[in-house]
């Protein structure tokens, strides 16, 4: 029987990770694409059998093209969640140009990924599943970069689902609030450690995604929101 593939972009840590683990333990073959060289090297070791790592940048469009064409050799693609990406939390006159290129980079890969894999799958049997954030829905005083960065994956997610509507090509927006992760690690003068540990839980967070885009039944779920308990 051929494999049933999901693609998770940025699995090597954090929420990523969780979605890796989880999709394992549910007997899917899992792609998983990072740059952490270090960290992507341990999970080849820990995860044998259903698993395969793909080190890489996802704005290197060279990189994406020949990572998507090797994953169709192995067998169907039938998820692709894009959740790779990276903050940036400063005051509006603080950013810099490193800090906009860092938070795009998620934008950048969404689509890249997600051309490539319905240029494979020819635009059919597929869930495209864009994990970006609450700052998507609206505004946040340290966050403006990393809020337009996350609006214009909004619009992408959005027109998708327009472009795919009535087709097999089946698209989720993931609109998660705070994850109790490392991702302010370099934020703590706008997330403290003890703000930070007030979060969700990652494999909470990865369960409730898992379960509504692997469910058999005969719907789609099109959005989904996932706030902290207040």
């Amino acid at each position: 029987m051929e494999k049933k593939i999901i693609i998770i972009t940025g699995g090597a840590n954090g929420l990523g990770y969780e979605l890796v683990e989880e999709a394992i333990k549910n007997n899917l073959f899992v792609c998983n694409i990072d740059r952490d060289s270090q960290k992507m090297t341990l999970l080849a070791e820990k995860f044998k059998g259903n698993y395969m790592g793909f080190i890489g940048d996802i704005s290197d469009e060279e990189f994406v093209k020949e990572t998507v064409e090797q994953i169709s050799t192995i067998g169907e693609i039938s998820v692709l969640i894009n959740n790779a990406g990276e903050p940036s939390f400063k005051m509006p006159k603080d950013y810099s140009k490193i800090d906009i290129d860092k938070c795009f980079k998620g934008l950048e890969g969404m689509i890249l990924f997600s051309t490539e894999v319905l240029k494979v799958k020819e635009e059919k049997n597929l869930k495209i599943v864009n994990i970006m954030s609450s700052a998507a829905l609206r505004g946040n005083k340290q966050e403006a970069v990393y809020c337009a960065t996350k609006w214009g994956e909004k619009g992408y997610t959005e027109s998708l689902k327009a472009a795919y509507k009535g087709t097999s090509v089946k698209v989720i927006g993931v609109y998660p609030g705070g994850i109790n992760t490392n991702f302010y690690k370099n934020s703590r003068d706008y997330v403290s450690e003890e703000k930070q540990n007030s979060f969700m839980d990652p494999k909470d967070v990865a369960c409730i995604i898992l379960s509504n885009v692997m469910s058999e039944k005969n719907l789609t779920v099109a959005d989904i929101i996932i706030e902290r308990n207040a």
